[in-house]
């Protein structure tokens, strides 16, 4: 069995704080990106919406332009902090999603923009899924009515480490996605994301060790900090699950960083041990990855 994380990493999900001022989040941001740094982390991940507060009524506002690549500083001066974030901390920088405005198709779009040691992009996705649901005397919310939906899978190959899906909030709802980027020989889904203290306090956790059982790799889902003044609140809880699907480290509400050492034979004797990849019957059922 090849190994599909090649050697151990130390992961850090960063539970940001985040206001109305972009460029006092941008600083935010950075200052924990170094802090988790210097603990030892090579693979750092930023919150769901991470340069603003999240909502349909800042999507527009806070929106960079991104494309075509890489973007002037006026154009996206987010692009440029996460670049010089990751290349200052020599880490893999997760930048959470921020809100893109693409001239190209007069969209708009929630984005992940994935970062390599030296400070290059590496990967960019678009949040597949929109979050348009609506709760009986819980909560009702519709991205659509700001934003479009991306239509790319998004797998990024880390070397000296090997592959991770990137994903953001309501994407982790549909099995299909991990089950494709797990087959592509991923070690790790990442999701930024933003669940509320409705679906937080039902699904997260449950969603987030589905995805793993499923799937037997490591989870990994970051959300902001809870913020009872804004006017969205985020349920927190920033978590990592293991291949087995048990709850490596999971946070509180309150701004955080989680750490978790990613082990290689974790994924391995959860493999051996319970051989799904041997005992599925795509004979009798479609391979989603084919």
């Amino acid at each position: 069995m090849s190994k599909l994380l090649q050697k151990p990493v130390k992961l850090a999900l960063i539970q940001l704080a985040t206001g109305a001022d972009k460029a006092a989040n941008l600083r935010r941001a950075r200052t924990k990106v170094v802090e988790a740094s210097q603990a030892g982390a090579s693979i750092i991940v930023l919150p769901e919406c991470f340069n603003s507060p999240y909502g349909t009524q800042h999507f527009a506002r806070y929106a960079e332009t991104l494309q075509p690549s890489p973007p002037s500083a006026t154009q996206s001066p987010s692009f440029h902090a996460l670049s010089a974030m990751a290349r200052d901390a020599s880490c893999y920088l997760v930048g959470g999603s921020l809100p893109e405005y693409s001239s190209a198709t007069q969209k708009y779009y929630n984005t992940s923009l994935i970062f390599g040691p030296t400070g290059a992009l590496l990967a960019t996705h678009r949040k597949l899924h929109l979050f348009d649901i609506d709760i009986p005397g819980k909560i009702s919310f519709r991205e659509s009515d700001v934003l479009s939906a991306g239509d790319q899978i998004t797998v990024v190959e880390l070397p000296g480490y090997g592959k991770v899906a990137v994903a953001i909030c309501y994407d982790i709802r549909f099995p299909e996605l991990a089950m494709i980027a797990a087959r592509r020989a991923c070690f790790l889904l990442l999701y930024p994301g933003a669940f509320n203290l409705t679906t937080g306090a039902l699904h997260w956790a449950l969603q987030a060790r589905a995805r793993a059982m499923d799937n037997q790799l490591y989870v990994a889902l970051c959300s902001p900090a809870r913020d009872l003044q804004a006017s969205y609140h985020a349920w927190g809880h920033s978590i990592v699950v293991d291949p087995n699907a048990a709850v490596v480290v999971e946070a509180d509400e309150r701004e955080v960083i989680v750490y978790a050492d990613l082990d290689p034979a974790a994924i391995e004797e959860t493999r051996r041990a319970i051989p799904l990849y041997q005992q599925r019957r795509f004979d009798v059922y479609p391979d989603v990855s084919a």
